[in-house]
């Protein structure tokens, strides 16, 4: 009779620990009592047990699982044996690379240059902003709802409680997401500083107090994000204007907020900030959303008019000054003044400081570092995964990025395959897309057509009382397969998810349009869609059968 410890991570009651006690008793001569409180389990062992078995019966449950010693000390793990990982940055992208890569056996070493782990999303990026976007989004309702009976009401905001609030939960997130993590997961070691390549092999980590050490890895993952880029405007460095990051703290409400760029971050602000007062002005280099749809751009444009957002399409900014009060822009299309200025005109990634050019890692003109569908750079043993990349800045895609890299670094060989992926920007009405959208399908040699839906269409958003926007599908001519949909609408992101699953289940409109959705639903919205390749809508009943 043999005794053997486990250390398991990733249950969350009784019942995860039931599981993984019952995967190891179904295990020929095992007999195993797993507690959820010790997060371990006490195995008795009759004759030759692999003890990889017993790891791998647990870890097919969803758990980590480590070997340990009558102390709880970690022994070693599954998988390959004795790798050691570095991973540069703590966010997204790099816990999910670490939980994996340590789940198959390696010991992690992830490091952190700044004063929090958890990356933009957590501190400065996803949270912040949709927790700013949902209270400023609360606030407009009450005074632009339109339903009969029920006072409009212009609120008195507390803008410095607002940001306590959403602080809070940024700290609530980061603790259960990231720092738990590393309380809980033995093989993960964090270790503060700059981190520089030396070699191939090995990073010089300069602490905040200047001390350099040197870490060597067997294989190194970057993931070290991105930060906000700020254009070559003459004057701008000269004053006090927001990013994304100081806006979201902002506990003074501006009078007029002047917002460069017309992308995700800037629109999404620009309204949030509309929405609790200020007056905006958004100055477009083109047009909204440029990349996507053309409708896309035009739809939102009117909504923004439509709520006394000032857009100015085609204008670029020639300087800017600041007379200790009023932000001064001169531009091609006249002068534009206010009290605050943001700058949200993309990200950068984070790349120039890690010292690339010492092992010859190859980057694109933005700083982006080149690589291929499994997070390989053109160097041996080094992987990047996340905004550091030429990756869509998506957290979701950073995470999953992170967790193929971890399993080709331990010797697996997946693809992260990104044709279908779908996106929302948190305005509000949402912009939803996925796939292809008609001039993208053209361009890659498709022959295809589409049909816009308007919302007046849609028997939810006629409930709503909120019909702003539409639902576009593209799809292949002759074999009416699905390759694209652009969604404008209240709650768009709740809807694209089904899109990105008939796309990639190659769906066709006539299959879409059969299909039951629930009515007095906006996803019932997609069926209307695809019923529009065929028939006239307009001519249904309630329920679009």
């Amino acid at each position: 009779m043999n005794t053997v410890n486990l250390k398991i991570t990733g249950m969350t009651c009784n019942t995860c620990a039931k599981s993984a006690q019952d995967a190891l008793n179904a295990l020929a001569g095992v007999k195993a009592s797993v507690s959820y409180e010790k997060s371990q389990a006490k195995i008795e062992t009759q004759g030759v047990v692999d003890n990889n078995q017993l790891l791998k019966a647990v870890e097919s449950k969803g758990y980590g699982a480590s070997l340990v010693d009558a102390e709880g000390s970690v022994v070693s793990n599954s998988g390959s044996s004795g790798l050691h990982i570095a991973i540069v940055g703590t966010g997204s992208g790099a816990f999910a690379a670490a939980i994996k890569a340590v789940e198959r056996g390696a010991s992690v070493t992830i490091i952190e240059g700044g004063e929090v782990i958890g990356g933009t999303c957590v501190n400065i990026g996803c949270v912040p902003s949709k927790i700013f976007i949902r209270g400023a989004s609360i606030a407009h309702l009450q005074g632009h709802h339109g339903v009969a009976g029920i006072p409009l009401n212009t609120p008195k905001l507390n803008r410095k409680a607002m940001v306590l609030q959403q602080q809070q939960w940024v700290e609530k997130l980061r603790h259960a997401k990231y720092e738990s993590i590393l309380e809980n997961n033995p093989g993960i070691n964090l270790v503060r500083g700059l981190a520089r390549f030396k070699d191939a092999t090995t990073l010089i980590i300069t602490a905040a107090d200047g001390v350099e050490t040197e870490l060597k890895a067997d294989r190194i993952l970057l993931a070290a994000g991105a930060s906000p880029a700020i254009p070559n405007i003459p004057g701008l460095t000269d004053t006090p204007y927001w990013t994304s990051t100081e806006a979201l703290v902002a506990e003074v409400i501006p009078k007029h907020l002047i917002v460069l760029g017309a992308s995700v971050v800037a629109l999404e602000l620009a309204q949030a900030f509309r929405h609790i007062g200020a007056e905006v002005t958004v100055l477009a280099r083109s047009s909204l959303l440029s990349k996507e749809d053309p409708e896309i751009g035009t739809g939102l444009m009117q909504v923004f008019i439509d709520e006394g957002i000032n857009v100015m399409v085609n204008t670029s900014p020639k300087s800017v000054s600041h007379d200790g009060k009023t932000f001064t822009l001169a531009t091609n299309n006249g002068e534009v003044s206010g009290d605050q200025l943001l700058v949200a005109t993309g990200r950068t990634p984070n790349s120039a400081a890690l010292g690339l050019d010492k092992v010859g890692v190859k980057t694109d003109s933005r700083g982006g570092i080149v690589i291929d569908d499994h997070m390989r750079t053109n160097v041996e043993n080094i992987y990047a995964a996340g905004d550091c990349t030429r990756q869509p800045q998506f957290v979701y895609v950073a995470a999953a990025a992170g967790s193929r890299a971890a399993r080709n670094m331990t010797g697996d060989n997946v693809a992260i395959d990104l044709s279908v992926m779908p996106a929302v920007v948190f305005t509000d009405p949402q912009v939803a897309t996925v796939g292809l959208n008609e001039q993208q399908a053209k361009d890659q040699g498709l022959d295809v057509d589409s049909r816009t839906l308007e919302l007046e269409n849609v028997p939810r958003a006629l409930a709503n009382m909120d019909t702003r926007g539409f639902i576009k599908l593209v799809a292949e001519k002759d074999s009416g397969r699905i390759v694209g949909c652009q969604v404008l609408a209240h709650e768009g992101g709740e809807i694209i998810q089904t899109a990105a699953l008939a796309i990639r289940n190659r769906m066709t409109v006539e299959e879409l349009a059969n299909q039951l959705f629930p009515y007095l639903t906006m996803v019932e919205g997609l069926k209307l869609a695809a019923q529009t390749f065929s028939m006239d809508v307009k001519q249904l009943s309630c329920c679009a059968g």
